[in-house]
């Protein structure tokens, strides 16, 4: 199985025309025309849905990440129930870091929990560089997933190198940050020492899920947020920018997220992304000024209205999508992931108002 430079996977090794690259979803990433805004929600393979808390209920989350036939049968329940425009693989931003012999673990109601922190560079030694062979369950599960979904693409996904490095020198979650940021500012060559070894690990990681068939890839920053822009543009911006500027000849839109990044999207911006995707705290005619004319967004509906009444929600999808017309592409999605009490039905409801707004729009002209 082989990928065309569009993203479209050709199964009997030639390129051929439609299939994924035709896509409403790859179009709005390409900044071209489609027949609607395209639809997809972050941590829309699980969290919400009861078929995806019934597989989970006696597998742990690694184990679930490591199962090519539970990683296809997730990915692929969202992409049923609500006929989103494209899948993300079912993954956690800490699988490729466990493969690269990080003692971790995800802690149910805490996240992942790493054993021993980051303090020293033999500690930054020991993350070794990973090759498909250790990740060959998500290279399995992808070709299977493109078999599946035929036109439907698949978003291949990642944790930044920042992110990453901030679970490793945390031990786990953190609201402050605070042993993060004592390591950037006190020890500034170990911390760029971490980060540009997590950035070979990342783009080791995406270049598996390209050469197995996904159409796009993602790289998640969420806590990029806790940064000003001078330290994001010192500490993070040359990593982000080796991992998506290492994908510039993939073939395949790159995707760049994070949270509370208000007064970080013109610095993400720069890092190599074909579309920037902005948190539900900035609004996207604002954020495309920020990010300028040549980039597409990707937002941004606060997931917490989805709790709200219909009438809220759908005066909110189209106060979304008026806003997403000032950027040259506009993917439309939640400000960051479903929530777990989410109901479902109130997801497809969304993507049925997405697709009939959108479409009527472009009936008009």
């Amino acid at each position: 199985m082989t990928t065309d430079t569009t993203g479209t996977v050709a199964r009997d090794g030639e390129s051929r025309p439609g299939g994924p690259a035709d896509s409403p979803f790859i179009r709005a990433c390409r900044r071209r025309p489609g027949p609607h805004t395209p639809v997809w929600f972050m941590r829309q393979a699980g969290r919400s849905l009861p078929e995806y808390r019934e597989i989970r209920a006696t597998v742990p989350m690694l184990e679930s990440c490591r199962r090519p036939d539970l990683v296809t049968e997730i990915t692929l329940q969202p992409v049923r129930r609500h006929g989103v425009d494209a899948a993300i693989l079912f993954s956690d931003i800490v699988v490729p870091v466990a493969a690269a012999g990080v003692d971790l673990d995800i802690v149910p109601g805490t996240g992942p929990v790493v054993a021993e922190p980051i303090r020293t560079a033999a500690d930054v030694e020991r993350i070794r560089l990973i090759t498909r062979e250790d990740v060959s369950y998500v290279d399995e599960a992808v070709r299977q997933l493109v078999v599946e979904l035929g036109d439907t693409p698949l978003i291949g996904f990642a944790g930044a190198p920042f992110t990453l490095a901030s679970y490793l020198v945390e031990g786990g979650p953190s609201r402050t940050h605070a042993k993060t940021k004592a390591l950037m500012y006190g020890n500034p060559e170990l911390w760029h020492a971490l980060c540009g070894r997590l950035a070979e690990v990342t783009l080791a990681f995406l270049r598996v899920q390209i050469d197995a068939g996904v159409s796009a890839v993602q790289l998640f920053d969420s806590w990029a947020g806790a940064l000003s822009e001078a330290d994001y543009r010192r500490f993070v911006l040359p990593h982000s920018t080796a991992v998506l500027s290492g994908l510039e000849d993939a073939g395949v839109p790159r995707i760049h997220f994070g949270v509370g990044t208000a007064e970080l999207l013109g610095a993400m911006g720069e890092a190599g992304a074909d579309v920037v995707g902005v948190d539900w705290r900035t609004p996207l005619d604002v954020a495309t000024g920020r990010i300028g004319p040549d980039k597409a967004v990707q937002g941004n509906l606060d997931p917490t209205v989805l709790l709200a009444p219909w009438p809220v929600v759908e005066a909110e999808v189209r106060r979304i999508l008026e806003q997403g017309k000032a950027a040259p592409g506009h993917v439309f999605n939640l400000g960051h992931g479903v929530l777990p009490e989410t109901d479902p039905e109130v997801l497809t409801r969304v993507v049925a108002l997405v697709h009939e707004v959108s479409s009527r729009r472009a009936d008009q002209g």
